[in-house]
């Protein structure tokens, strides 16, 4: 029992921690959030913030990847919504789940921390890094039922889905960073959509 409650104790100061960096880091960004109002938002300590990650890079990390986690799971759900209420073939649930994916680098704190801080943060490769993570493999399996259905030209699926992948990747950095997002989006999604067209079996 003991063991368990010190393991309850330990997990619920991480989330504390990972929930009051989110919240300041979305609002304020990473350079002007200390670890001072840190721990002071999760009233913890600073010990146990250094218990838990190595520095703030190493707290921004784990929020940002929790972020793109949650960004995903609700894009997927989404997703598999719209395609229950408009049933249609693969490639155009595809072509709406970009749409989709757009909308979210506008909105919420995904745009903030995995977009313009992330990258500005942690490399760019961090972004790369999500992107096999959480998108190259859903993306590929779309594609290979899009083929099999006849919808689009049998092609090679691993380059496919890598091209599209980064195709989308620097769409979102573009939208996000733009000086309008909301126009950006606009634009953006329409030329995305016109090269995904062009993919479409006559």
């Amino acid at each position: 029992m003991a063991v368990t409650r010190r393991a309850q104790h330990v997990a619920d100061t991480r989330a504390a921690l990972l929930a009051a960096a989110r919240e300041l880091f979305a609002t304020q960004g990473y350079a002007q959030t200390g670890t001072e109002e840190i721990v002071a938002r999760a009233r913890v300590t600073r010990g146990a913030l250094y218990h838990h990650f190595k520095d703030k890079a190493d707290l921004f990390r784990a929020v940002m990847e929790a972020v793109a986690a949650d960004a995903a799971q609700t894009l997927v759900a989404h997703e598999m919504g719209h395609a229950q209420d408009h049933p249609s073939e693969p490639w155009d649930q595809l072509r709406h789940g970009f749409q989709s994916f757009l909308d979210v680098c506008t909105t919420g704190d995904f745009q903030r921390i995995v977009l313009v801080d992330g990258p500005a943060v942690l490399g760019p490769g961090s972004w790369d890094a999500l992107v096999d993570e959480h998108g190259h493999g859903l993306l590929a399996a779309w594609l290979r039922q899009a083929m099999d259905n006849g919808e689009i030209d049998e092609l090679p699926v691993a380059p496919l889905a890598r091209l599209l992948a980064s195709l989308i990747s620097e769409a979102s950095m573009y939208t996000a960073r733009a000086a309008d997002p909301a126009l950006a989006r606009r634009e953006v999604g329409q030329v995305i959509d016109r090269v995904l067209a062009g993919l479409r079996k006559s």
